[in-house]
């Protein structure tokens, strides 16, 4: 079996930026970390190569410094990682990210499983699963919590997928595409052994020119069919507080009371 698992790297939240002139995140030199929901992905393409066999791959898109996320990736398991990073993918929106992993995983395939975080906490749109599926004309599952049975010889899977009503059981042929939610197990740690692994890897790099297929018209921030026009911060909120005082609860109550009668609010 052959997982391809889509990680991001994101800005640590406490460490966001903005490029003024773009309009879009500054993400070289800025204290990143492995999307949190992207760690379940990854560990969920372990187990699945530890039950059927075969390889996991780590693919990402971002800049150069995103190499270390692969790595961490590498650290507690994965048996490969491409780092897709070229200034021609810089200020991508979701379509374009879509579009151009898509391209990615194409150059990869033959592939049983693509497994996605059910979205990234920069951004929180949960587009670019449903995106990279769509691009490559194959079925997704979203919000999966668990995968029930998976069967690669007849190309079968079925999972639970955790909703805002409740639970849904779905059957599916393969290859599929899920995005998954913390609930589908818990992430283990990365081993000394896969640190070390880790550490001596050349994780390859791929450029747009690695991507014969795509489109130049569609990469990147020209490629963006949404573009972030201006960023802003909302003004502060006006207005006053009233603080009533009483002894009792009941004054208390009667004071409010007669305030919004007085106020017309009821």
């Amino acid at each position: 079996m052959h997982a391809i698992v889509c990680i991001k790297q994101v800005p640590d939240t406490t460490e966001v930026r903005i490029n003024p002139e773009t309009n879009t995140l500054i993400r070289e030199g800025v204290a990143s970390i492995i999307n949190p929901f992207d760690t379940y992905a990854i560990e969920e393409g372990l187990r699945l190569k530890e039950r059927f066999g075969g390889k996991v791959t780590v693919l990402t898109m971002g800049p150069p410094q995103a190499r270390e996320a692969l790595k961490e990736a590498v650290a507690m398991g994965a048996d490969e990682a491409i780092l897709l990073t070229d200034k021609a993918f810089a200020g991508s929106d979701t379509w374009a990210t879509a579009y151009t992993l898509s391209r990615a995983i194409r150059r990869l395939a033959p592939f049983d499983i693509i497994l996605c975080g059910k979205q990234a906490i920069d951004g929180d749109t949960g587009q670019v699963g449903p995106g990279i599926a769509r691009q490559l004309q194959i079925p997704q599952l979203t919000y999966v919590s668990r995968i029930l049975e998976i069967d690669p010889e007849s190309a079968h899977i079925r999972v639970e997928r955790l909703l805002e009503e409740g639970r849904e059981i779905v059957d599916c042929s393969l290859p599929v595409l899920l995005t998954v939610v913390k609930d589908i197990n818990q992430p283990r740690y990365p081993t000394f052994m896969g640190i070390r692994r880790a550490t001596r890897m050349e994780i390859p790099v791929w450029d747009c020119q690695a991507l014969p297929e795509a489109n130049p018209e569609y990469l990147g921030l020209r490629g963006s069919p949404t573009q972030v026009v201006r960023i802003f911060h909302p003004p502060a909120r006006s207005g006053q507080a009233t603080l009533l005082t009483g002894d009792t609860p009941a004054l208390l109550a009667a004071q409010l009371a007669d305030r919004l009668l007085a106020d017309k609010v009821i």
